[in-house]
């Protein structure tokens, strides 16, 4: 992730960061949701917080607090929360304390984060991890993002963007642990797909053009032994394989 936008206090961030940057492990997860928002004036909607145009911005037109909501057709997990907000630009409508809440519905949400931002400029990143450091992602069906208050006590406020993002899942089937490193994902599906390439070969007596063998796919599965063979955690059983006595299909 870019560098923290976290200030000295706990629960207060400030600054803010020009470029959006991610972790690769995390995968945005708001084109999955329903978003609806508690009001706003005509013209600057809901729409305007998912436009990836940080020109355009949601207003509210109503009471404190103002909501967002967003709500999964099923469980999701959800780890990071990052909000392009601009004081320069916005002043009295920019949000100054904002809480997070989690549940199955509007009917037993819960405030799982509460932060202060202090004049931000840029996005903002609110992580979703528990105090625990296994909790680092919090399981839901709806998160709800409530403005409480706005920087020198204005009414309405200005949102530029919302991101939502979760744990991506793991790329490799059935396999009971994840990698992170690109590295060893890469390398890892390599292992996989030879595996499954021998599982799916016939034995033959030779590798001779009367049975049928496709050279090219000799010399495909031979580029994908050398390959593999570079695999720093690679097993010797994927790689002692007789290419002369296996049919490929």
């Amino acid at each position: 992730m870019a560098e923290s936008s976290e200030g000295e206090e706990e629960g207060k961030l400030t600054g803010g960061n020009q470029q959006l940057m991610v972790d690769d492990d995390l995968r945005e997860m708001g084109k999955k949701a329903a978003w609806s928002v508690s009001s706003c004036k005509p013209g600057n909607g809901v729409a305007s917080l998912r436009d990836d145009n940080l020109d355009t911005y949601w207003q509210s037109d109503g009471a404190q607090p103002h909501l967002v909501n967003i709500q999964f057709q099923k469980k999701v997990k959800l780890q990071l929360v990052v909000l392009y907000v601009d004081f320069k630009l916005d002043e009295s409508y920019t949000p100054s304390k904002i809480s997070i809440r989690a549940g199955d519905g509007f009917h037993n949400l819960k405030e799982i984060k509460s932060v202060e931002l202090a004049k931000p400029t840029g996005w903002m990143y609110i992580s979703l991890s528990g105090s625990d450091p296994r909790e680092t992602f919090v399981n839901t069906f709806m998160l709800q993002i409530a403005v409480l208050s706005n920087h020198l006590n204005g009414r309405d406020t200005h949102v530029r963007q919302i991101k939502v993002y979760g744990p991506r899942p793991n790329p490799i089937p059935h396999q009971p642990f994840q990698f992170t490193s690109t590295e060893f994902i890469t390398y890892s599906t390599l292992s996989i797909a030879i595996v499954h390439a021998t599982l799916g070969l016939s034995l033959i007596t030779s590798a001779s053009p009367e049975c049928g063998v496709d050279t090219g796919k000799l010399d495909r599965f031979g580029e994908l032994k050398q390959m593999a063979g570079s695999c720093p955690f690679s097993k010797n059983v994927f790689f002692d394989i007789r290419i002369d006595k296996l049919k490929l299909f």
